[in-house]
C-alpha cells in the first residue's frame, strides 16, 4: 500500500558537516529527526488508503439501501415488507457467514488455486497483507451478490428459503468464484507470481462475472425450479405485465445504486496513493480512479439513453422503469473493465448493453420465464457481455498499470492484444455458469422437494405480506383484519 520509509545514515552525513566536534550528534541527530517524518509520512499513506478504501466499502454498503428500494418498487405492494426483509437479512446474514467462512475461503492466502485456507472469523487480523476495512469491503461485494439472486426470486418464495440460499451463496459459493478471479493464488487470477491462464489471467477489476453472473445465476435457477408467478402468463401463454407498485421507489433506487458504484468500480484499487512511473508526476493511480468512474458513468448514461428511444420505438411509449434497468445494464457491463479501457469504449459498451438487456428479456417472455426484477437477464446478459467486452477493448498502458509486474500480458482483441485475454474471458463465463449451477441449483432443487421453496397459491394471491409479516406495508385497505380472518391468519 504505501511506501516503504527513507533511509537516512550518520556516516554517510557525518562527512558533509564538518570537522566540528559535535558533528557526529549532529549528525545522529539529523537522521533521527528525519526517519522520524519519513514514518510518518508512511503512516499518512496507511492511513490515507484505508480511510479511502473504508469510504468505498460505506459506497457499496449503500447499495444495499437502492437494492432494496428497487425491489420494493418492482413487485406488488402486497409483497413489499417481504422483500424488504430480504434485503435486510441478505445483509445480516451475508455478515455473519463471511465473516466465518467466506473471506477465508476467498482471500486465505497462502492456499491453493482453488480455495482459500487462512483467517477463518478473521483469526490472524490485520496483517501485513489485510486491514479490517478490505474485510468490509468484500463483505459489501458478497451480500451484493445475494441482493441480485432475491430479486429473481421475489413475490413467491417461503422466507426460510432465503435464509438458506443466502447463507450459502455468501458463505461457500461466492467466495469459492472470488478465490479463483480476485485471490493472488487463484488459478485464474491476473495476479498470480507465474502461471497466468492463458499468460494473462482474467481482467474481471470489479466484478461483471465475480458478483453480476453469480447472484445472475443463482437467481436463474431459483426462478427455474420456482416457476413463474400466478398470472405471469395467460392460458395461450402470452406473457401478462406484473406491475411493480411503485416506480418513484424504482427511481430512488437506482440512484442510490448509482451513487454506490463509485464505491463499487473505483474502490477496487483498493488504495489510491499509487505513482505509476516516478513520484511526482500527476499522473498516478488517482487519475485511473478518476478514469473508472468517468468510464463507469458513461457506459450507465449510454445504457439508458439507448433503452430510452429503443423500447420507444418498439412499444410506442417512454418507460422510466426499463431505462432505469438499462441503467443498470450498462453498469453491469462496464464493471469488469472499468479501469482498463478509454471513456469512448464505455460508450460502446453501454449502447451494447442495453440491447443486450433487450434481447435477454425477449428470450425470456419466450420460454416463460419470470423474474420480476430482471436480476438473471440484467445481471446475467449484461455481466456477461462485459466479460467479453473486456477481452475486446482493454488499453495496453492500462493494463500495465493496474496489473504491473508481467510485461508482455495480452490486452484487447480489438486494441492488438491478441485473443489470449478473450479466451481466458470464454472460461470465466464457463467455469462461474457451472460451478453456481452445479452448487445454488442444488440448493434450489432440493429445498423444491423439501417443499420449503415456494409459499402456496393462497399465499402468493394474498400477498406475503398478510401471510407471513402481519400485515401490509401501506395502511390502505379498511379490509385487512377481514382479508386476515378469511386466510385464517392471526
Amino acid at each position: 500500500m504505501a511506501s516503504s520509509p527513507l533511509s537516512c545514515s550518520a556516516s554517510d552525513l557525518y562527512p558533509l558537516l564538518g570537522d566540528a566536534a559535535n558533528a557526529t550528534a549532529a549528525a545522529e541527530f539529523i537522521c533521527g529527526r528525519f526517519e522520524a517524518i519519513s514514518n510518518k509520512f508512511v503512516d499518512t499513506g496507511y492511513a490515507l488508503d484505508n480511510t479511502y478504501l473504508l469510504f468505498s466499502a460505506y459506497l457499496v454498503f449503500a447499495m444495499q439501501l437502492g437494492f432494496a428500494m428497487l425491489c420494493a418498487g418492482s413487485v406488488r405492494a402486497k409483497n413489499t415488507m417481504n422483500i424488504m426483509l430480504t434485503n435486510v437479512l441478505d445483509a445480516a446474514t451475508g455478515g455473519l457467514f463471511y465473516y466465518i467462512f467466506g473471506f477465508a475461503l476467498a482471500f486465505g492466502t497462502p492456499s491453493n488455486g482453488f480455495i482459500g485456507r487462512h483467517f477463518f472469523g478473521l483469526s490472524e487480523f490485520p496483517s501485513s497483507s489485510f486491514d479490517y476495512g478490505y474485510f468490509l469491503y468484500q463483505w459489501a461485494f458478497a451480500i451484493a451478490a445475494a441482493g441480485i439472486t432475491s430479486g429473481s426470486i421475489a413475490e413467491r418464495t417461503q422466507f426460510i428459503a432465503y435464509l438458506v440460499y443466502s447463507s450459502f451463496l455468501t458463505g461457500l459459493v461466492y467466495p469459492i468464484v472470488s478465490h479463483w478471479f480476485w485471490s493472488a493464488d487463484g488459478w485464474a487470477s491476473p495476479a498470480r507470481a507465474e502461471n497466468l491462464l492463458f499468460g494473462t489471467g482474467v481482467i474481471d477489476f470489479a466484478g461483471s462475472g465475480v458478483v453480476h453472473l453469480v447472484g445472475a445465476i443463482a437467481g436463474l435457477w431459483g426462478a427455474i425450479i420456482e416457476g413463474p408467478r400466478i398470472g405471469r402468463f395467460d392460458h395461450s401463454g402470452r406473457a401478462v405485465s406484473l406491475r411493480g407498485h411503485s416506480a418513484t421507489l424504482v427511481v430512488l433506487g437506482t440512484f442510490l445504486l448509482w451513487f454506490g458504484w463509485y464505491g463499487f468500480n473505483p474502490g477496487s484499487f483498493i488504495n489510491i496513493l499509487k505513482a505509476y512511473g516516478e513520484s511526482g508526476s500527476y499522473y498516478g493511480q488517482w487519475s485511473a480512479v478518476g478514469r473508472t468512474a468517468v468510464t463507469t458513468t458513461l457506459a450507465g448514461s449510454t445504457a439508458a439513453l439507448t433503452t430510452l428511444f429503443s423500447k420507444r420505438l418498439l412499444v410506442g411509449h417512454w418507460n422510466v422503469t426499463d431505462v432505469c434497468n438499462g441503467l443498470l445494464g450498462g453498469f453491469a457491463a462496464i464493471t469488469g473493465g472499468c479501469s482498463v479501457v478509454d471513456p469512448w469504449a464505455a460508450v460502446l459498451c453501454g449502447f451494447v448493453a442495453a440491447w443486450v438487456l433487450i434481447g435477454c428479456n425477449k428470450l425470456a417472455e419466450k420460454f416463460h420465464y419470470d423474474d420480476p426484477l430482471e436480476a438473471a437477464q440484467l445481471h446475467g446478459g449484461c455481466g456477461s457481455w462485459g466479460i467479453i467486452f473486456t477481452a475486446l477493448f482493454a488499453k495496453e498502458a492500462y493494463v500495465n498499470e493496474v496489473y504491473p509486474g508481467q510485461p508482455g500480458r495480452p490486452y484487447g482483441l480489438f486494441m492488438g492484444g491478441g485473443a489470449r485475454l478473450l479466451a481466458a474471458h470464454i472460461v470465466q463465463i464457463l467455469v462461474i455458469v457451472a460451478w453456481v449451477s452445479v452448487t445454488m441449483g442444488t440448493v434450489f432443487f432440493f429445498l423444491h422437494k423439501l417443499k420449503l421453496l415456494r409459499i402456496t397459491a393462497e399465499e402468493e394471491m394474498a400477498g406475503m405480506d398478510l401471510t407471513s409479516h402481519g400485515g401490509l406495508a401501506y395502511e390502505y385497505n379498511d379490509n385487512e383484519e377481514e382479508i386476515k380472518k378469511q386466510l385464517g391468519v392471526a
